[in-house]
């Protein structure tokens, strides 16, 4: 079965259902003023796009990118289904995030995850991915249980080329 990563829908019923799940682990693996885990309204936000995984149309895997500034976004309620991790699924959500950071002109990329043995998984997948180490990042403060992260994107990478067209008069 083929695994298809897509810009989703925040408001359907799977998507609301796995982010319940994903607020549910954050919430017990950090204490509550150190989660920063976007509930259902937050997913709404017009300023994050939402990216599933899904095999057939049984969802596996969801994350959202956010834009900080025109340079920068910010990755965002990232959750792989228990019974799908190991799989690959993080990785290709993340690398879609990536893709569309990049096509939207982002610079740079962060993130912040715990640092509870819970989020381990999720801080390799990180580093594996060139996420490195960074400070806190827009209106986050420093604390034991957050970690935050950042990438940049290659900015000398070649971008699709636009050619404007003259009309014809």
């Amino acid at each position: 079965m083929a695994l298809t990563i897509a810009v989703d829908d925040p408001g359907a019923k799977d998507v609301q259902d796995l982010l319940a799940v994903h607020l549910a682990f954050c919430h017990t693996s950090s204490p509550p003023e150190y989660s920063h885990a976007l509930d259902a309204v937050g997913l709404l936000d017009p300023a994050l796009t939402v990216v599933s995984a899904r095999e057939d149309s049984r969802l596996l895997g969801i994350g959202a990118i956010k834009q900080l500034s025109a340079a920068h976004g910010e990755v965002k309620s990232m959750h792989t289904r228990e019974a799908a991790r190991g799989r690959g699924v993080g990785r290709a959500i993340l690398v879609r995030l990536l893709a569309l950071a990049s096509e939207r002109g982002y610079r740079q990329v962060s993130l912040e995850t715990g640092t509870t043995p819970h989020f381990a998984a999720a801080r390799a997948l990180y580093a594996d991915m060139g996420f490195t180490s960074c400070a806190p990042f827009s209106d986050y403060v420093d604390s034991p249980y957050n970690t935050f992260m950042t990438i940049w994107l290659d900015t000398k990478a070649p971008r699709p080329m636009v050619r404007a067209v003259e009309p014809k008069g």
